[in-house]
């Protein structure tokens, strides 16, 4: 039976949240902090909640992103697990791709993400046709998440797991969860015994 893993990127694989590391270039952190954590628990719906982040967020030369994106934390045992096994994983975000780039490229899986179409605009990612794309290669497609972005993909994936490693998974991603971990370790034991 093949099986792909679908990793959501921040406070999943990474030990934080990105956009509030790159609103700090502008002296936004507060701002951003609370739309982020409002967007986590869906008091707003994330692909307004993004688009707002993106508008604050783009005037921050994409050189700079990289930069800073480059040394953006992983969990040391979610890294490890990807790593050693690619051809399994994928990193589904909301997130922009160019700005994530350095992390897609450190991790060397496939990666499904928000991006900008030719004339710029955003296209913003519904995480649910990541899962739908990944089972055309699978028979089993397990996801991981711990917010409210991540429900979608959740509830299409055949195994879904609420991981609390950064955030606490809020109660409607722990409601659908065949599984919950909190931390890197248990959750990739957990995955090598699916």
């Amino acid at each position: 039976m093949t099986k792909k893993f679908a990793f959501d990127l921040d406070g999943t694989v990474t030990t934080v949240e990105t956009l509030p590391l790159l609103a700090r270039e502008l002296g936004l952190s507060k701002e951003m902090k609370r739309l982020t954590d409002a967007t986590l628990v869906g008091e707003i719906p994330f692909e307004q909640s993004f688009r707002l982040r993106h508008g604050m967020l783009k005037s921050i030369p994409l050189e700079r992103i990289c930069e800073i994106m480059s040394k953006v934390p992983l969990d040391p045992a979610i890294e490890k697990f990807i790593r050693g096994h690619r051809e399994q994983c994928a990193l589904v975000t909301g997130n922009l791709d160019c700005w994530i780039a350095p992390i897609s490229v450190k991790l060397g899986c496939e990666t499904f993400s928000s991006t900008l179409d030719a004339k710029g605009r955003l296209i913003v990612l519904d995480k649910s046709s990541a899962i739908k794309k990944l089972r055309t290669s699978a028979d089993r497609v397990i996801a991981i998440g711990e917010s409210f972005n991540d429900i979608s993909m959740m509830k299409a994936a055949d195994i879904s797991i609420a991981y609390g490693g950064v955030h606490r998974p809020i109660d409607a991603a722990v409601a659908i969860a065949d599984f919950i971990a909190f931390d890197g370790v248990s959750l990739c034991r957990m995955l090598k015994a699916l």
